[in-house]
């Protein structure tokens, strides 16, 4: 059987002539961050005094010792960041130039000295550049020419942290006659539960590296499919084994199991996300068993519905025959040194895209294919993938030694992650088509290759060829052939940037695109986030930390002008503007959500830009750098609900809208009042509604419900099941609020023993309950202002006079009503 050896320990950095401790996995910045040579890159605007880092060379170094009884021994590399030598006793084993592969040396009876010199990336890109030309992309770094995590070289939400080391595991494995070097299950499933009967089909490709010894020899291969078995885990499936066996013809072997009657796997909200335990097992007579490989597999069909209709040309994700309204999300590297991710942490960040009622996470193409925790996680949690393969913002040269790398890599990626049931589609590219068409590529191209053959060509024959049971697409956007334009809001996939980058967050509403890939607001990130980020600096929009962690072009002027457009801006008031910031963040992406979930099932998602942070920054984000959720994170939760109520603006007066993309109908009565500011009804109905599953009405409000235009003292409140939504007829600058007027009271919560009351120095939980007296637009606790570690259940809230509610606060010792009262922030101040 073979034998594994975790290279873990033993490892060190050179440094100006010394030697430092190094982890691996790791990086150069992990590690000299441990022997506290450079400052955190995150506080402050250390990131500019540790640029040096990613222009030079480095040397990782350990002692490689092995006694094995195998006849071969191959050192493995899971990760290597990025363009490296590997060297053992003075030799060199080989040259590596991708952060993205996997590679593996023979060092069968050698030790020594291990070397594994990393040459600065900035140097390998030059190197690269200088044979393939000059290419355009959208920053003034030269990500495009190595195969690298493009966002370390700095986005418009993230440092420039150019990494180095060996970011993945490392390992010797010991093995002899054979082992097995590639498992591809091909899993499909015929029928649906509809048509009767269903079976699962499993077919798995097989193979198989050999000794000198080896070669030739008969060798046999074992698949069992088990609901209940190895590999299973949590969220397996009940039931019983199947099993197959299969000899080789040469190295490889394919052998099909029938699974009757599987339980399916579905996205969260559609159904539960049973896996089963595939193990493959190769063995010959003499040895017996010689290797094994396990994985957990789900069976679901996934089709991307692109056919014509009467709008353009659809994009619906169909999952096991049912149609989809994709509530997703982009995801980032959750941090610049991807080393320091853990699996816990990604549950964690997961999860909290979960408690939002996302079901489909974009994987961005700037970023990397992410470790398979992550993947593990989306399936148990029934997380639809999208992923990119990593190409982004740029024209890319199609030449070697780029191309024979890029294939390399598809390869490897494709492979490892296809036993993954949450994984649905495969998408060529972030923005590069569209950048061809509209952002000036042509002319300097003259020509030249830009990466057209890997989006077109390359990629979608590896996809057909590997893992012919997924969709692929070209790139997002896209519009499905240069017929139309490549962001042609009728056709395929849209992003839409022109509202945040130019207008006002209402003009989401001038069009119902197939599919938003991307679309979003930006937001400072938590007050307790920036004094962590910016110790002791005096916050204002414009202080010198808060430009530094602002990327984006003319961010702060867009912030700014976003708020503007429906608010005085604080001058002199920072907590204000953070709060408002906060408030437009939440309210733009909602009114984009909103709008399109009502135009189902023209359009079929909306994948918001983004979920997370890498580091602390205003940014896009629902989640901040610290992990803190924004207010955005909340109103995600609001309008990814299976059940939404909202009001449209529309040419006569406000539209309501009932969204019911639950499986069951929903049967209700919305309650409709047309109320003036002081709090006196001025009109009410109730409207039945019957909204069958996966569907939207659009009930017709009474004349007498809709507020006069254009006016400041009138409104419009709906609300069913618990469900609110609310219509202002002019701009919050312009409404003739009251200056609010709330009680505020705290009540402890009783822990799991009955306690009501906490040990001395030990955080509690307490609801703050407020009530009402004049009606109260977006009240917002922010939480970290009473401690660190505090947490709010709930985010925005708007309250009539009279009415009351009730704020969970978690994580923070005893607090004050006064205390409470100065994190409290609503539209109209007190």
């Amino acid at each position: 059987m073979k034998d594994v050896t975790q290279l873990t320990e033993g490892w060190s950095l050179r440094h100006e002539g010394a030697l430092l401790p190094a982890r691996v996995p790791g990086c150069v910045h992990t590690d000299l961050l441990a022997a506290q040579v450079i400052p955190d890159p995150f506080i402050g605007r250390n990131e500019t005094e540790i640029a040096w880092v990613g222009r030079q060379g480095w040397c990782y170094a350990a002692e490689l010792d092995h006694d094995s009884r195998h006849e071969r021994t191959e050192l493995v590399f899971e990760g290597l960041d990025t363009a490296a030598e590997i060297a053992l006793a003075g030799e060199v084993l080989g040259r590596t130039r991708n952060m993205h592969r996997t590679h593996r040396f023979d060092v069968t009876g050698r030790t020594g000295r291990l070397e594994v010199r990393f040459d600065s990336a900035y140097e390998e890109a030059e190197r690269v550049r200088a044979l393939t030309g000059e290419r355009p992309n959208v920053y003034p770094e030269p990500f495009q020419y190595i195969r690298k995590m493009a966002c370390s070289f700095g986005w418009d939400w993230g440092p420039t942290v150019v990494t180095a080391g060996m970011w993945r595991p490392v390992r010797l494995e010991h093995w002899s006659t054979a082992r097995l070097a590639e498992v591809r299950p091909v899993v499909t499933v015929d029928g649906l539960p509809d048509d009767g009967t269903t079976t699962g089909r499993v077919e798995v490709r097989v193979r198989v590296a050999r000794t000198e010894r080896g070669a030739g020899r008969p060798l046999t291969v074992r698949a069992t499919v088990r609901a209940d078995g190895p590999g299973a885990g949590a969220g397996s499936a009940a039931g019983t084994s199947q099993a197959a066996e299969a000899s080789f013809t040469g190295d490889e072997a394919v052998l099909r199991l029938d699974v009757p009657d599987p339980e399916l796997w579905w996205p969260r909200g559609y159904g539960e996300q049973p896996l089963y335990g595939l193990e493959v097992t190769l063995a010959d007579e003499e040895e017996g068993r010689l290797d094994v490989w396990r994985r957990r597999i789900g069976f679901r069909t996934v089709v991307l519905d692109r056919s014509a209709d009467a709008h353009g040309s659809g994009c619906t994700f169909v999952v096991n025959g049912v149609r989809i309204f994709a509530r997703g999300v982009n995801w980032i590297p959750d941090d610049v040194l991807p080393s320091r991710m853990t699996p816990e942490r990604y549950r964690t960040r997961l999860t909290q895209a979960a408690d939002a009622h996302v079901d489909l996470v974009r994987v961005w193409g700037g970023g990397i294919y992410e470790d398979d925790a992550f993947y593990d996680v989306c399936d148990e949690l029934g997380l639809m993938v999208w992923q990119d393969f990593l190409f982004a913002c740029a024209a890319y040269p199609e030449e070697q030694p780029l191309r024979g790398e890029i294939e390399a890599e598809a390869r490897d990626n494709v492979v490892r992650l296809m036993p993954h049931p949450s994984l649905v589609l495969w998408n060529g590219n972030n923005e590069n088509l569209w950048g061809f068409r509209d952002w000036d590529w042509e002319e300097p191209l003259a020509g030249d290759s830009w990466g057209e053959g890997y989006y077109l060509g390359l990629l979608p024959r590896i996809v057909a060829e590997l893992d012919p049971t997924r969709p692929y697409t070209a790139g997002s956007p896209w519009s499905g052939s240069w017929e139309h334009h490549p962001n042609d809001p009728r056709h395929g996939t849209h992003h839409s940037w022109e509202v945040w980058n130019r207008q006002d967050y209402a003009e989401y509403r001038a069009s119902v695109p197939r599919f938003v890939a991307e679309f979003g607001w930006q937001a400072p990130p938590a007050l307790a986030t920036l004094r962590r980020a910016l110790p002791g600096e005096r916050l204002a929009p414009d202080s010198p930390g808060m430009l530094h962690h602002q990327k984006a072009e003319d961010g702060n002027g867009k912030l700014n002008r976003g708020i503007a457009r429906h608010f005085a801006l604080p001058e002199g008031d920072f907590d204000r503007w953070h709060y408002l910031a906060q408030v437009v963040q939440a309210r733009a992406v909602a009114a984009g959500i909103e709008h399109w979930r009502a135009h189902w099932p023209v359009c079929a998602g909306t994948v918001v830009w983004q979920l997370n942070d890498c580091w602390p920054v205003s940014s896009w984000a629902a989640i901040d750098g610290d992990g803190r959720l924004k207010p955005l994170h909340h109103e995600l939760r609001r309008v990814y609900a299976d059940r939404l109520l909202t009001l449209l603006p529309g040419e006569d007066g406000p539209v309501l809208a009932v969204d019911n993309q639950a499986g069951t109908p929903w049967h209700t009565t919305v309650g409709a009042r047309r109320m003036h500011v002081d709090g006196t009804v001025l009109a009410k109905a109730g409207i039945p509604v019957e909204v069958e599953p996966r569907s939207v009405a659009r009930p017709v409000l009474p004349a007498e419900l809709l507020p006069a235009p254009g006016s400041a003292e009138e409104f419009l409140v709906v609300d069913a099941d618990g469900l609110r939504a609310v219509h202002f007829p002019v701009t919050d600058r312009e409404f003739a609020y009251p200056p609010a007027d709330y009680g505020l009271r705290l009540e402890t919560v009783a822990g799991a023993d009955g306690d009501a009351g906490a040990r001395a120095g030990e955080a509690t939980s307490f609801d703050v309950v407020v009530t009402a007296r004049t009606l109260v637009r977006d009240l917002l606790l922010q939480a970290d202002r009473l401690g660190a570690g505090a947490t709010a259940d709930r985010g925005l809230l708007t309250l009539l006079p009279g009415e009351e509610a009730r704020i969970r606060v978690s994580g923070c010792e005893d607090v004050t009503v006064e205390q409470v009262r100065a994190a409290l922030f609503c539209v109209a101040p007190r």
